[in-house]
């Protein structure tokens, strides 16, 4: 071998390394859309998916990294995400601990307290019922619930399942909310309504409603001869395979993956006690679940399950019912508000060009937070063990992000092969 050429193969040997070291870089300066979701934590049963349209992809990836941002800033101890575009599951993830102080990290089947989110399982149950002619929307109180009674047998026999749904009962605003609190029986609770002087004509104004609300586990009671509880277990949780749900204090303290609730105390997030109280009502505040049953639903809510509940009876529910100002202003980050109302088990707020379905929930120590944007075949939801401002901020931060892809994905079409 001649003295140029092992000059040359010596040169050629000590580029190759260079040249590995650099082209991965190189190619990641170029790279603008993720080839994959953020890594989630999720058992076999959990159907997370890499979507076809990179735009969703990129969208999954900026809130997994807001939202990290935000425990981070709020100090909240722990939290669960899930976002669903349609059929498929692109964001299920599981933030920080159960309990602060440990290392026990929340996972997707850890479970939380939903509070008023149970009001939308509620209205979604009821929907079933209605499609399968066990009840109607239109149906009195009255009519599936004989002993029902109020101030006046007038009022009682106007008030159908509509206006029990839609919080425009009548009723004074929260009437014996306080009384939950003291862990006071159901019947003892509704047995108090025959003392309340009414503050409307059924259907002129809405008052929101936990113990009127949760009329309408009575009247389910009333009319299929079983419990609120067997009825959502058998007619969503089931066949949803929401694995994780229940709707019962036991059923929270038996999961064997639960979240801590936490609250402020001392200038730091402390946990504190598991409390039973609203699950004396359940149709207004007894629900548990985990993040991977809700984005089960979330599903559901956006017209993928027709073999339980049919796009019509979701497009009753998320039918304005009556005028209902939000005092959510958290959203005005996002935009602001043109019209608030409430619909059966929702809110259905009006912005500049969309219209949101969304509901919260607040129990001591728990949040929750749900939204869709039919429109955009869009869901979120965001549970959180501690209140405060992660779960204030979650859901407009995720419309913010979510408009900087909006028209990116919905344009979006597969590369079409070509034939050589």
């Amino acid at each position: 071998m001649t003295t140029k050429k092992r000059i040359g193969l010596l040169i050629c040997a000590l580029a190759i390394p260079s040249l590995l070291f650099f082209l991965p870089l190189h190619k990641n300066k170029k790279k603008s859309i993720p080839s994959k979701p953020p890594a989630t934590q999720h058992s076999n049963d959990d159907v997370v998916a890499t979507p076809a349209n990179p735009y969703l992809v990129t969208l999954a990836h900026a809130y997994d990294s807001a939202f990290q941002q935000l425990m981070i800033r709020h100090k909240n101890p722990g939290a669960s995400v899930a976002i669903v575009y349609d059929s498929i599951i692109i964001l299920l993830k599981g933030y920080g601990v159960k309990e602060a102080g440990t290392t026990d990290s929340v996972d997707t089947h850890t479970v939380f307290r939903l509070a008023s989110v149970s009001k939308p399982f509620a209205s979604f149950l009821t929907g079933i019922l209605v499609q399968e002619k066990v009840l109607d929307w239109n149906d009195t109180v009255l009519q599936r619930w004989p002993d029902f009674k109020l101030k006046t047998i007038e009022h009682a026999k106007q008030i159908t399942l509509r206006h029990v749904l839609s919080h425009s009962t009548g009723l004074p605003y929260h009437t014996y909310t306080n009384m939950i609190e003291e862990a006071l029986p159901f019947d003892t609770l509704l047995s108090y309504l025959r003392d309340i002087k009414l503050v409307s004509k059924p259907g002129e104004l809405y008052s929101y409603q936990n113990v009127g609300y949760s009329i309408i586990g009575k009247v389910i009671e009333q009319t299929t001869g079983k419990t609120y509880q067997q009825q959502l277990n058998e007619k969503v949780f089931t066949p949803l395979q929401m694995n994780d749900a229940s709707t019962d204090y036991n059923g929270l303290l038996s999961s064997g993956n639960m979240a801590q609730p936490h609250m402020f105390k001392r200038g730091r997030m402390q946990a504190t006690t598991v409390r039973d109280t609203y699950y004396n009502v359940s149709p207004a505040g007894g629900v548990n679940a985990s993040i991977a049953d809700m984005s089960k639903w979330l599903r559901a809510l956006l017209g993928n399950r027709e073999d339980v509940i049919q796009q019509q009876t979701l497009e009753t529910v998320f039918t304005p019912n009556i005028l209902a100002n939000s005092r959510n202003r958290n959203f005005y980050q996002w935009k602001r508000v043109r019209r608030a109302y409430y619909g059966l088990g929702w809110r259905i707020l009006h912005f500049p060009g969309d219209t949101l379905i969304y509901h919260g929930g607040y129990v001591t120590g728990f949040r929750s937070e749900v939204a869709l944007l039919p429109s955009e075949k869009i869901a979120i939801c965001v549970l959180s063990n501690a209140p405060g401002q992660l779960a204030d901020t979650s859901l407009p931060l995720f419309l913010k992000i979510f408009d900087r892809y909006r028209e990116s994905i919905k344009n979006w079409k597969p590369k079409q092969e070509i034939d050589l």
